[in-house]
């Protein structure tokens, strides 16, 4: 019986979730994009898989119909792949964050920090001598 009362319980807060996770107003979006090479050498798999990266999220942002999007950090990673002792084949893995879209003025990102105020000088009363 306390199993059923645990998963109705995280079943509530999964239902919490879920419906308030779309409440917020933002135009923004993310998505990460990655690209992967396999190939003799390791600068090689390294240029082609940010060269067909950036085609790859080219191509996606065309047919989403997005005309403006800013390309993250680009990360390679690359593991040995094959060693045959002459040469070496390694498998190349970019990966970037990309966003499109403009944050909504109502979202609080979007908004200018207002200016800090003045503290207010505490009034205090002088001992008595």
């Amino acid at each position: 019986m306390r199993a059923t009362s645990a998963l109705g319980a995280f079943g509530l807060v999964l239902a919490l979730a879920v419906g308030t996770a779309g409440t917020t107003p933002v135009a923004a979006a993310c998505k990460k994009f990655g690209f992967e090479v396999n190939d003799y050498g390791k600068d090689g798999p390294t240029r082609d898989a940010i060269a067909l990266l950036d085609k790859h999220i080219a191509t996606w942002a065309k047919e989403q119909g997005i005309k403006s999007y800013t390309v993250g950090k680009k990360d390679v990673t690359c593991e040995l792949f094959l060693n045959l002792l002459v040469v070496d084949e390694h498998t190349c893995r970019a990966v970037a964050t990309v966003c499109w879209g403009e944050p909504s003025p109502a979202t609080p990102a979007a908004r200018p920090p207002r200016p800090a105020a003045k503290p207010k000088a505490a009034a205090r009363p002088v001992p008595a001598s």
